[in-house]
């Protein structure tokens, strides 16, 4: 089923069920959002890398959290569907920002708890190190999106991450990227240690010849 959607490009990720703040400014935008908010619709981030991709989220506004007097706004929004563009116009007829005809990605979320929990430690021990403590969810409120800005991962490869339909598909691209930067963030450590230890004076037994 496609869908008609006014349609915001930017130079990042937006996942399902993530909350994005947005300051919105110009006039092309302020327009999308007054009349997304007027018509009570959702809107679409597209990803933007080094031109426009071919898949992008759907957001619903949350809330308005600050009009200015030029008619800035601050809001609050939350990612609903991964969509796929079929056709795209800038601007779109009458308007100033773009919009196009969209289809939806299905989106399955099914996961054996067992990775689940080891996905868990791996965040555990990622943000241990990072000394960025975290109130990491329960396993039912844990999924792929949720800490996807939070690793440490190029836009690249979010968007990578944003084109793949399978849950453990996406669980297992996580680990992966995890399994290769915590070793280093456990190097840097040991070297600031080191670092440290350069500066002081040393109490070395003396060895006996």
């Amino acid at each position: 089923m496609t869908q008609e959607l006014a349609l915001f490009p930017l130079k990042l990720v937006a996942f399902p069920e993530e909350n994005l703040n947005l300051h919105i400014f110009e006039p092309r935008y302020k327009q999308l959002i007054n009349e997304c908010l007027a018509e009570n619709k959702t809107f679409g981030i597209c990803s933007f890398l080094d031109k426009l991709m071919p898949l992008g989220t759907e957001m619903s506004i949350l809330e308005v959290t600050k009009t200015y007097e030029d008619g800035r706004m601050d809001i609050k929004s939350k990612g609903r569907r991964i969509f796929r563009l079929l056709d795209f116009e800038n601007p779109r007829q009458g308007k100033l920002y773009a919009g196009g005809r969209v289809d939806w990605l299905p989106l399955d979320m099914d996961i054996a708890p067992n990775k689940k929990n080891a996905f868990r430690k791996q965040l555990a021990a990622l943000f241990e190190l990072m000394e960025q403590p975290q109130q990491i969810p329960e396993l039912t409120e844990l999924n792929s999106f949720t800490y996807a800005h939070k690793v440490g991962l190029k836009l690249a490869e979010e968007y990578e991450l944003l084109t793949m339909e399978s849950e453990n598909e996406r669980l297992e691209f996580l680990m992966k990227h995890l399994k290769k930067v915590i070793p280093m963030l456990k190097e840097i450590e040991s070297s600031k240690h080191k670092i440290k230890m350069n500066g002081h004076f040393k109490f070395l037994d003396p060895l006996d010849f």
